[in-house]
């Protein structure tokens, strides 16, 4: 695997971008000085900053994204190190293997993995429909008052992995065979990462299905995905599914 090039050290001594084509708002890089993890802002995040910094995805690879919850990022233990490639992994082999371990909890036979959902048509631009689901995140829940973020990654899908993300330990210390999973929804679902806090995740999806059976198989995807945040049966979080614009899932 190619590394990429990591544009933030250049951030350390011009934190506004401007040589970067940038306008940033005041904030700052974290991590190692050679290779530092993300840059971050110092104030909560206005509805529009997502979308402000766009350019910096299409320009450097830098993906934005919100970063909420309580307590400073030094308490989330940050691993980068810790973590493989997510494309290293296929995202249909790890949610069969985390199906087999929890499918009995529902009731369901785990050597009846149901496969992986069909991609239904985009309804709405990707990035446009991040930055809506940005705009409404900031106003309530776990990314109240969250603060902008731009972190290196090949793509959006890959942004856990990538700053070292620990929220799913208790699920899976490999965030990114997660992160493999987000990619295959990022091909099929036209999802984003939005957000991120200390134990919970929250993606924009431009294609959601429309079809209760299919959305029904995309249920079961999201069981294996995250176990914690199917609170009754597969067919009721189905229904919740149905042309809906954002997923969130959170990890005990």
């Amino acid at each position: 695997m190619a590394m990429l090039p990591n544009p933030l050290p250049q951030l350390t001594n011009d934190p506004t971008g401007t040589a970067l084509g940038l306008a940033l708002p005041p904030g700052r890089v974290i991590g190692p000085a050679t290779e530092p993890l993300l840059w971050y802002a110092d104030e909560p995040a206005a509805p529009e900053d997502l979308a402000r910094l766009a350019p910096a995805r299409r320009a450097l690879g830098l993906h934005p994204v919100l970063l909420g919850g309580t307590g400073e990022l030094a308490e989330w233990e940050l691993a980068p190190e810790e973590m493989s490639y997510a494309g290293d992994h296929d995202a249909e082999d790890v949610l069969a293997g985390f199906w087999e371990t929890y499918a009995e909890e529902l009731g369901h036979d785990p050597d009846e993995w149901p496969g992986l959902a069909e991609a239904p048509a985009l309804q709405r631009d990707p990035d446009g429909r991040a930055a809506e689901v940005a705009r409404e995140a900031l106003g309530e829940g776990h990314l109240k008052g969250a603060r902008a973020a731009l972190v290196p990654a090949r793509r959006s899908a890959d942004i856990p992995a990538a700053m070292g993300w620990r929220g799913p330990l208790n699920h899976e210390n490999d965030t990114a065979r997660l992160c493999a999973v987000l990619r295959s929804w990022e091909d099929r679902f036209g999802i984003r990462v939005v957000g991120l806090s200390f134990d919970r995740l929250t993606v924009s999806v431009a294609a959601p299905p429309t079809d209760p059976e299919e959305a029904l198989v995309l249920a079961a995807e999201h069981f294996a995905f995250c176990p914690d945040a199917i609170g009754t049966t597969l067919r009721d979080h189905a229904e919740s599914l149905v042309r809906s614009g954002s997923w969130t899932f959170w990890w005990d």
